[in-house]
């Protein structure tokens, strides 16, 4: 199947080269629908437009940062602030408001009628793309700011200056785009990357069960199951690898072309002795939510687990998402531990230099191996924006919220555990809405690690009082093994052996930080009409 990047290279020129900027706002399209908008080709081209930076790669490897498994080490990459809880009208790090892609969907909607297409069909689609776009961008501005305007097409800056509409409207709205997208798009894409009836499905069931909408959110992961096109791959680890692009489990993911439009930020994501930044890596906190390979948690009696040797008897999944010391990497003993080897400095030692893991380990996601790239800065790395394994536990979660445990819902996270090789869900065990939730819970995190999809989740996850998650989890002090690695040992899991811990910083996180703030000279010098989220 041909990919989207493809015609993304022909067809963004047409918006991205012809905006300037309202609110952070509005775009305003410089080409003239006089002399635009005549034919098929040029309709296709604002749509594929619509798309570029719409799945933003970058932002869902970086976004795990802001939570207890992800860590990012320089401050002017704009995610160490929503780690560390320093969060800021004036420091606001990364930024999601943005209506750049939301006005080219306005556009395209304002103009579409005035081209005479062949097939009435083809028109639908286009327009459900759309639609299915610019609910998409409403969901991740309104989860993030909780409420921003509803744009129209504005002429000017001034009339661009309009207050934020409330979170429930957002809401509407999207409801609106996606049940009207849904109603006429594809069923299956014909080039992949684009949105077909599964990608807008997930966008609903996401957005609904993010919202705790939990009859919609099951739903729509039920209409996703019957659609019939997808399935969990055998292979968890080829997800994301190049080799796995075309895999049956994968529902929408950005599409790269080596060289030509490339993914950089792979090449910040290795370790400083594989050339790369370590601007995004995984926590000690990840490895330690893994259960055993025999079903147990570390913690549990008779678990097997050893603190001196952390990563041995784990959870699959750990070996395939995170790379740790000890490993076999790249012809040689990964060592991230001991600041001097063969009486050399070590430049993998935390502490060496500001390109080596603070926290001793790198995500093997997307990086292993590393000779499936010519040149890590500019990969062919497709980042999964939806997978199947998504939806079955979105069913899950729901199912179990509404009714409590049954046997669909035990038999789906029995799925997503038994393609790595661990065992079904203990249902005495796991028998209670409450000790089933608190398993569901740790699926998704160790199953989506590295992904962007724990921050959300620790916000709209609940403790037993009422608090969120995050409150627990991103406060207090996040810390690296320490240790050294034994060389003589053969078994790569138990090479590193951890003697201790070391700081890396104090973490702080408070209910405000539920939503993120308005930059001051970004967005509200701008528009005077935005009122600042709560504790800002």
């Amino acid at each position: 199947m041909k990919r989207l990047s493809t015609y993304l290279l022909a067809g963004v020129a047409l918006l991205s080269a012809s905006c300037s900027d309202f609110l952070d706002t509005a775009p305003k399209d410089a080409l003239s629908p006089s002399t635009t908008w005549k034919t098929e080709v040029d309709a296709e081209s604002f749509v594929v437009g619509c798309y570029n930076g719409l799945l933003d790669p970058g932002s869902l490897l970086y976004l795990d940062c802001g939570s207890d498994i992800g860590y990012n080490n320089f401050p002017w990459e704009g995610w160490r602030v929503w780690g560390d809880g320093s969060l800021a009208s004036s420091n606001t790090g990364a930024s999601f408001y943005n209506f750049a892609i939301i006005r080219r969907c306005n556009t395209v909607l304002e103009n579409i009628d005035n081209v005479e297409f062949s097939s009435p069909a083809k028109k639908a689609d286009l327009i459900a793309q759309v639609k299915a776009i610019r609910a998409y961008r409403y969901f991740i501005m309104n989860w993030w700011y909780g409420g921003v305007p509803i744009i129209e097409s504005y002429s000017t800056a001034e009339e661009a200056q309009v207050p934020r509409n409330t979170e429930t409207e957002v809401r509407q709205q999207i409801a609106q785009d996606l049940d009207e997208a849904i109603a006429s798009i594809n069923v299956a894409p014909s080039v992949r990357g684009r949105i077909a009836k599964g990608a807008a499905l997930a966008i609903k069931m996401r957005e609904a069960l993010y919202y705790e909408d939990w009859a919609k959110a099951k739903n729509a992961a039920q209409d996703i199951i019957n659609l019939g096109q997808y399935e969990l791959d055998n292979d968890y680890e080829n997800l994301f690898r190049l080799s796995g692009v075309d895999s049956k489990e994968v529902i929408l993911a950005d599409q790269r072309i080596e060289n030509i439009f490339g993914l950089g930020t792979i090449g910040q994501m290795y370790n400083n002795a594989d050339a790369g930044w370590s601007s995004i890596v995984p926590t000690q906190n990840l490895v330690d939510m893994y259960e055993m390979d025999n079903g147990l948690l570390k913690e549990e009696a008779g678990s097997g687990y050893d603190e001196t040797h952390p990563f041995a008897n784990r959870d699959p999944r750990m070996d395939m998402t995170v790379l740790f010391p000890g490993q076999e990497w790249r012809g040689s003993i990964l060592n991230t531990l001991d600041e001097m080897v063969d009486n050399k400095k070590n430049i993998n030692y935390p502490l060496y230099t500001d390109n080596a893991s603070k926290t001793s380990l790198s995500w093997a996601k997307y990086l292993d191996p590393i000779d499936q790239y010519s040149n890590i800065w500019n990969t062919a790395a497709c980042v999964i924006v939806f997978r199947y394994a998504e939806v079955l536990l979105s069913w899950a979660e729901a199912e179990n919220e509404l009714n409590g445990p049954s046997a669909q819902v035990y038999d789906y996270v029995d799925a997503i555990r038994q393609r790595v090789g661990m065992p079904k869900v203990d249902r005495a065990k796991y028998a209670t809405k409450e000790t089933l939730r608190e398993l569901i819970r740790r699926e998704r995190c160790v199953e989506f690690a590295g992904e962007g999809l724990r921050r959300a989740d620790i916000l709209r996850w609940k403790d037993a009082s009422g608090k969120m998650v995050a409150e627990t989890v991103m406060n207090g002090e996040l810390k690296r093994i320490t240790g050294t690695v034994n060389y003589s040992e053969t078994d790569p899991y138990k090479r590193a052996t951890v003697t201790g811990s070391a700081l890396i910083e104090t973490r702080k996180f408070e209910p405000k930080n539920r939503y993120l703030p308005f930059s001051q000279t970004g967005v509200l010098d701008k528009n005077p009409n935005i009122e600042q989220n709560p504790g800002y």
